[in-house]
This record gives structure tokens, sequence and C-alpha cells, in this order.
């Protein structure tokens, strides 16, 4: 793949906290190469920042490797970026080309404030894995993996379900804001094993509810969540979800 550098101009959301006003700013970023990260370039733009005096731009990162969710913005209006399944970090400079003018936001929920600039409090999922996220065990030794038999398809789709990285992505993408694919997909994954299943019903109510009291959107099933989950959690988890809540609430 052919390596070449660019000069681009961005326009960046900065605010400095959740009740300060904030306003988008233009920096020109000079020689970027086709083979940096998206993040990589800002870490260029905030060392010249630095040495400028100015106040370098926040925003969160960890892992660097898609496996974190931390890095979560929109990037031209889209959430992570033009790439599908692909968060920030994992965007590359080459799908841009010189002299184009990019747009960088943080998520807008009223559930994810802004700490500063692009970072958000997404603290309100971890509220919600809290809330019923776990299961019940017999304490002692660790039982051998193998000991439980659970079918291949609904392991696979535990599974698929539990690649959820709390990123936002889903809200980010969602007009009504909704956290729906996000809980679906920690009931889902916990519903269909069998170790889930002493909390099964408590589980699914206690995270509804922490999920509206949060202040996130209901489903009405547009379904852009799934378009842009970088992990591509499946819709069919939100059904799922119903049917659990369905079945919980009939009970209750």
């Amino acid at each position: 793949m052919e390596h070449y550098t660019m000069n681009l101009t961005l326009k960046v959301w900065r605010q400095e906290n959740s009740t300060a006003q904030g306003r988008f700013e233009t920096y020109q970023v000079s020689n970027i190469s086709s083979e940096m990260s998206f993040l990589e370039m800002f870490d260029v733009l905030n060392e010249q920042l630095v040495i400028e005096g100015k106040d370098p731009i926040a925003f969160d990162h960890d892992c660097r490797e898609g496996i974190c969710g931390s890095c979560s913005m929109y990037v031209d209006g889209k959430p992570h970026g033009p790439w599908r399944h692909n968060t920030v970090c994992q965007l590359h400079m080459r799908a841009y080309k010189d002299g184009d003018t990019i747009v960088v936001e943080p998520w807008r929920a009223k559930a994810f404030p802004v700490i500063k600039d692009l970072m958000t409090d997404r603290s309100a999922f971890d509220r919600i894995v809290q809330a019923g996220g776990y299961i019940s065990v017999n304490t002692g030794n660790a039982v051998d993996g193998n000991a439980t038999p659970i079918e291949k398809e609904k392991a696979d789709n535990a599974f698929g379900a539990a690649m959820c990285i709390q990123c936002g992505a889903c809200v980010a993408a969602c007009p009504n804001t909704s956290a729906m694919l996000f809980t679906a997909a920690k009931v889902s994954h916990l519903a269909l094993l069998p170790q889930g299943h002493p909390e099964r019903k408590t589980r699914v109510l206690d995270m509804i509810a922490q999920h509206d009291k949060e202040g996130f959107g209901s489903c009405t099933n547009i379904g852009a969540c799934e378009a842009t989950c970088p992990k591509d959690i499946s819709l069919s988890n939100i059904a799922r979800l119903n049917k659990e809540y369905r079945n919980a609430a009939l009970v209750e």
C-alpha cells in the first residue's frame, strides 16, 4: 500500500466541562502520515498545542487495539468514523486525503455528560451492569470449564453478545439515544448460559429499570445501533431482551 503524507483541517469540539458552553475550534495539522492511526494524529496535534502554550485536546484512550472502547467520538458525524465495525483507535489516516476537513465531536447523549472536550462520562453503563450483570456461584474451588455442557449455538450467541466493549456507539447512533443494544447484550450473554439462570428474572427487570433511570431513550427498532457497533452486536439481542423482560414481568 502506497505511503503518503497530508495536510488536514480539523474542526474539534472544545468544552471545559458539562456545564460550560462548548464551541468548535479549527486547527491545521501538516505532514500527517497515511500510516498513522487517528489517535496518533491527535497526539501530533496535542504536541503542537503544548509547544504553542495552549491547552491540549482531552480525549479518552487506553488499549489502542480496538478492545477497551475508550476512544469514543463522532468523526464527521459518524460514531467511530467512516470504517464499519471499527473503533477510532483502529481508524487509520489512509481513510483521508490531502486537504480534507475532519469534524470531531464527543457523544451527544443526556446520559453521557461531557467531562472535557471529547471525553464523556459513560459510567451509566457501569451502573446498568452493576444492577444485574452478575451470577451466583458456590464458593470454593473453581469449577472446571467443561463441567457444564452448553449447546454450541447458545455458546456462540452468548460469546457474540459478550463481545460488547461498552463504547457507547449504539447510543450515539440512535436518534432516541437508547442503550437497549448494550443492555440487551449484557442480559443476553448471561441469560443464554445455565450459570446465569438463578438471577434470570430479576436481572432483566433491574437492568431495564436502571437503563431508564439513567435517562436513555426507548428503542423504536431503527437499527442504527447494530449498523454502527464496532463489534457487530446483533439486533436479535434486543428481541431476546424483550422476551426475557416479558416473561419476568408476567411472573412478577
